[in-house]
């Protein structure tokens, strides 16, 4: 990962780092490695937000965690861009009808985050995704369906800009993403095949906003043995009559 080459930038990235520790907190050092800036610009950047109360430190460990005015603006901001409760219902079926653990996850910027989860009643689970959990688009079958539903000079963009390899290995490498992107624009919602994983398999399908933008995804998400051929079929068509649900449910409250 790059550093932002601007102010706004480096602050957005150090609010993003911050908020993959939402228990924990970070140090400083954590932050500056998370958002390839130096350790006094990470410093003062956050110094800075600690003065506006976006983010707080502990007196004791040195930990920085979001602050409470980042809380206060999201009680606002919530009022507009909370779809969670139109998309609950959604989630409770998908876990209830095939037994395993269900997601909705919204895209922000180039990642995709989790909202929601609910688990179905299948014994065995796979946990790469939980409530808060990010990752770049392209990777979990959340944000490759949501890269997949993108336009083609987007999906260019973001895959010269964007290293995934560096991470999360060659099966992320550009032609490789753009095949499973092929793939499910041929189905019509994605298959990770155990790629973050191994054993742990995904699914998903998109859901549009008023513009007709993949703003969010459902997905499935358990073990190989119950993602077989023949069960993808049944899975997918299960997702798609999901979202295209869903879809219709936001884009006429929105």
């Amino acid at each position: 990962m790059s550093a932002p080459d601007n102010v706004s930038g480096r602050i957005a990235a150090l609010l993003r780092a911050l908020s993959r520790s939402p228990e924990s907190g970070a140090s400083t050092s954590s932050l500056a490695r998370a958002t390839s800036l130096a350790r006094p610009t990470a410093h003062r950047l956050l110094t800075a937000l600690a003065e506006e109360g976006y983010v707080d430190r502990d007196r004791h460990s040195g930990a920085w965690f979001l602050g409470p005015e980042l809380y206060l603006l999201g009680e606002v901001a919530a009022r507009r861009y909370d779809v969670t409760p139109q998309a609950r219902s959604s989630v409770q079926r998908l876990a209830a009808a095939t037994g395993e653990s269900a997601f909705f996850s919204a895209r922000r910027g180039d990642e995709t985050v989790c909202l929601l989860r609910e688990d179905g009643d299948f014994p065995i689970r796979s946990f790469v995704l939980h409530k808060g959990a990010r990752f770049p688009l392209g990777v979990v079958s959340a944000g490759l369906v949501v890269l997949a539903m993108l336009p083609d000079r987007e999906v260019t963009s973001y895959l010269q800009r964007t290293d995934l390899t560096a991470r999360w290995g060659p099966a992320h490498a550009p032609g490789a993403v753009r095949e499973r992107i092929a793939r499910t624009r041929e189905l019509g919602y994605a298959v990770n095949p155990g790629l973050v994983v191994e054993g742990s398999w995904g699914m998903a399908a998109a859901v549009f906003d008023r513009s007709g933008s993949p703003a969010w995804a459902l997905t499935l998400t358990g073990v190989e043995s119950r993602f077989r051929d023949d069960r993808r079929t049944e899975l997918g068509a299960l997702l798609l009559q999901e979202a295209h649900g869903l879809t219709r449910a936001l884009q006429g409250s929105s």
